[in-house]
């Protein structure tokens, strides 16, 4: 168990509890993005009682609270990742091999001027995530 999971949790205001910690665990460990059904395949011989609905509500608490990251994929499938960096920043998502990407710039702040200067609206978060194929995959002629 990585000891930075358990602060994680902590500094988002979570008990660190043996389930979240495991979650945590083998996210961080596959470092590529999985389901909820997935994940609870993984976990549940670890643990005598660890229903799917336990997971889907660790899940969603922990994307919830930032100390882990949704995937939206096109198959409108939800999947989380775990992702280290806590700053502001975008992914790029393999749809062949599930690798995540951190993407360093976000580029909205023009989207939200033309709200605000079009609409009088004020834009208060928003989710950007590009999919396709990472190199490796593109050019080994990957598909999704």
């Amino acid at each position: 168990m990585d000891q930075r999971h358990a602060q994680a949790l902590k500094d988002a205001g979570m008990k660190a509890t043996p389930k979240r910690l495991a979650i945590l665990d083998t996210l961080y460990a596959k470092s590529t993005y999985e389901s909820p059904e997935e994940l609870w395949k993984r976990l549940r011989d670890r643990f005598d009682r660890l229903g799917l609905p336990t997971v889907y509500r660790n899940l969603e608490e922990l994307a919830a609270s930032g100390v882990i990251s949704k995937v939206i994929h096109p198959n409108r499938q939800l999947y989380y990742y775990f992702c280290p960096n806590r700053e502001h920043h975008h992914h790029f998502v393999c749809l062949s091999c599930r690798k995540v990407a951190d993407l360093p710039s976000c580029g909205i702040e023009a989207l939200e001027r033309e709200v605000s200067q079009k609409i009088g609206g004020k834009v208060l978060s928003h989710i950007l995530q590009l999919n396709g194929l990472c190199g490796v995959c593109a050019e080994a002629g990957g598909s999704i």
